[in-house]
Order: C-alpha cells, then sequence, then structure tokens
C-alpha cells in the first residue's frame, strides 16, 4: 500500500518536500495530536488501500494539504494551539484546498460544537472513541461525491478548452451583478485585447446586452420568439471584430441564473484575404469587394480605402468582370456565399 508513514510509526510522516506516490488509491490526511489516535486509524487505512498522511497540529496539517492536495481529510476538532475549527476554515479559504471534504473527529457531541464543526466547512463528523469502519463507510460517500465533482469539472473544461481550440471562446456570466463566473484562456486575452485590463465582471456592453435580453419584463417572451437565438453583440475594433452569442442557461434561473455566452473573433483582414485567393482578386480588389458586401457604396469605400470614388469604380469594375457579374448585387451575393462557406461565423 501508499503510505505516507510507516505503520509502526505513523507520527514519522515524509517531509513536506517529498513527492506523493498516489497510484491509484484514495489520499487521506488525517489531522489528530493524540498518537494512538492516529496509528489506529492510519493503520486501518493503510490495510484497505489508502495513501494515508498524517499531521500533528494545525500548522502541518495546512502544510501537508497544500503540498499534497488530499483526497478527504480526517480532521480533529480540538487540538492544542490552533485548533480544527481554525484549520478547517483555512482550508476553505485556500482555492487550492478549497474543493477537499473534511470530515471531523470530535468527542464533543453538544449540539453548538457539531453545528461549529459544519459551519467552519466540514461535510461530516464521527464521534470519538474512533470506529474505523464508521470512518470508512462516511469517507467513502464523500469520496464518491469528490469523485464525481471532480470528473465534472474536468469535462466541463476539456469541452471549454475545445471550444478555444476552435477559435470559439466562451465565458459564464452571472446576469443579475454582471459577474464572470468562469472563462476560458482564450476569452480572457479576447476581453482584455477589446476591453483592457482583465476584470472580474463582463464588459458594461455585454452586461446591457445580456440585461436586455434576459432581464427584461418581456425578456421570456423574446427568447421564446427568436427564431434560433437572440441578435449577436458585436464590437468592432479597426479590422477585426468580436461576436458574442447567448448561448444557454447555465446555472438556475434565480436572478436570472448564469449564462453560458460564446464569443468570436472575425479579422475582416482574413476575409479579405479568402476573397482574393477564391476569386483571383489583387489585394485593393478584395478590398473594394469586402466593402460592396457590407453594403457601403463607391464614396465612403474611398473614404475608408483613401482612394476617390473614380478609383474604386475602376477596381469595381475589374471585380465584375473576374466574377462574371454585371451588378453590384450580384458581386456582393456570390462574395457572400462564398465568405459563408469559408467563414460560417461572418455576419454581413
Amino acid at each position: 500500500m501508499n503510505t505516507a508513514a510507516p505503520n509502526h510509526g505513523p507520527l514519522a510522516a515524509s517531509s513536506p518536500g517529498d513527492t506523493l506516490d498516489r497510484g491509484d488509491s484514495d489520499v487521506v490526511l488525517i489531522v489528530d495530536d493524540v498518537p494512538d489516535n492516529l496509528a489506529v486509524l492510519h493503520d486501518a487505512l493503510d490495510e484497505s488501500g489508502y495513501t494515508v498522511l498524517v499531521a500533528m497540529h494545525g500548522e502541518a496539517a495546512l502544510q501537508r494539504a497544500a503540498q499534497a492536495l488530499p483526497d478527504i481529510v480526517l480532521l480533529d476538532a480540538m487540538m492544542p494551539g490552533m485548533d480544527g475549527f481554525e484549520v478547517a476554515r483555512r482550508l476553505k479559504a485556500s482555492p487550492l484546498t478549497a474543493h477537499i471534504p473534511i470530515i471531523f473527529m470530535t468527542g464533543l457531541t453538544e449540539t453548538e460544537h457539531l453545528v461549529a464543526a459544519l459551519e467552519a466547512g466540514g461535510v461530516d463528523y464521527v464521534t470519538k472513541p474512533i470506529k474505523p469502519r464508521e470512518v470508512m463507510a462516511r469517507m467513502g460517500v464523500h469520496l464518491g461525491a469528490a469523485r464525481k465533482a471532480r470528473a465534472d469539472a474536468s469535462q466541463a473544461r476539456e469541452a471549454r478548452n475545445a471550444l478555444d481550440a476552435f477559435g470559439y471562446a466562451s465565458i459564464t456570466v452571472r446576469a443579475v451583478d454582471g459577474r464572470i463566473v468562469w472563462q476560458t484562456p482564450l476569452a480572457r486575452d479576447l476581453l482584455k485585447a477589446y476591453f483592457g485590463e482583465a476584470s472580474p465582471w463582463a464588459p458594461e456592453q455585454v452586461q446591457a446586452w445580456l440585461r436586455r435580453h434576459v432581464l427584461a419584463e418581456n425578456a421570456a417572451e423574446l427568447l421564446a420568439h427568436a427564431q434560433a437565438e437572440p441578435p449577436r453583440l458585436a464590437i468592432d475594433q479597426g479590422a477585426r471584430r468580436l461576436t458574442f452569442r447567448l448561448h444557454q442557461q447555465a446555472g438556475d434561473s434565480e436572478g436570472g441564473g448564469d449564462w453560458l455566452i460564446v464569443m468570436r473573433e472575425v479579422s475582416d483582414a482574413k476575409i479579405i484575404e479568402s476573397m482574393s485567393l477564391s476569386f483571383k482578386l489583387t489585394a485593393r480588389e478584395a478590398e473594394v469587394l469586402y466593402w460592396v458586401v457590407k453594403g457601403k457604396i463607391n464614396r465612403d469605400i474611398g473614404d475608408i480605402l483613401g482612394a476617390s470614388p473614380a478609383t474604386v469604380k475602376k477596381h469595381l469594375e475589374r471585380v465584375f468582370a473576374k466574377l462574371g457579374v454585371e451588378t453590384r448585387t450580384a458581386a456582393a451575393g456570390m462574395a457572400m456565399n462564398r465568405i459563408r462557406q469559408l467563414h460560417p461565423q461572418f455576419e454581413g
């Protein structure tokens, strides 16, 4: 079995710098200042296939937990110095160890002590004298729940990373206050690029757009009558555009709930380059065609490209010849069809 201390001396725990060999077993950290209690539990858990870590006081418990990240902690409530309640509070306050379930071991059965154990972050408690079989039964329940939570989190993380790999960033935003519940790495980078410094809150434009579609008095009616989904939000930045698509509700509906929003960046430059290659256009001809697709007239295109309307007209005549069409409408239609084939996320 994997143990962090030999059977004959559970107090001789490995040093914090040691590498823990988990194997396929669950890792248990026992925290108790009474050597006999440690020995009884250590031997029983070791024989049952657990990897066992031990600590005899609060500081050691915090150090071992941060170093080894055990799957569960068995924590004595009453210890000299830092008691178990404070140890639990500190474990739950740290993002590194907050997810670890804690079972309190206590000789105190008064209601206020049991309530204090649960309020400090414990998921369960067992009373002394400790019965190893009872402890392992309680552990089994909470380890199963912890494994499922880790698996669900891992699956969600993999799904979000897969979206990133295809250029789709995603965030979950709490509708009632605009707080970002989670975001993928690509989403974090895009939000920073378009809106400045990173923030725990969604940009104001995104919050207003979300509130309009999910918190307004007629939001349910609007969502029900939307053909596919609510209108997307688009933020332009030079030749780039960031679009936000309301995907689905990710949490309960209280206060508007949490909403999964999928983001996608579209670069005009990439679209113009693909049109140039598809229709064998020069770079300037492709630019002119792109702005025709966007509904711009020759004068506007000239202002955008720094050219005269007459020059734009000449470019457009060459575009018509290469595409085999005679009108702006036909050229725009042909270009739009090709763009949507190559860039499905494009919005003309």
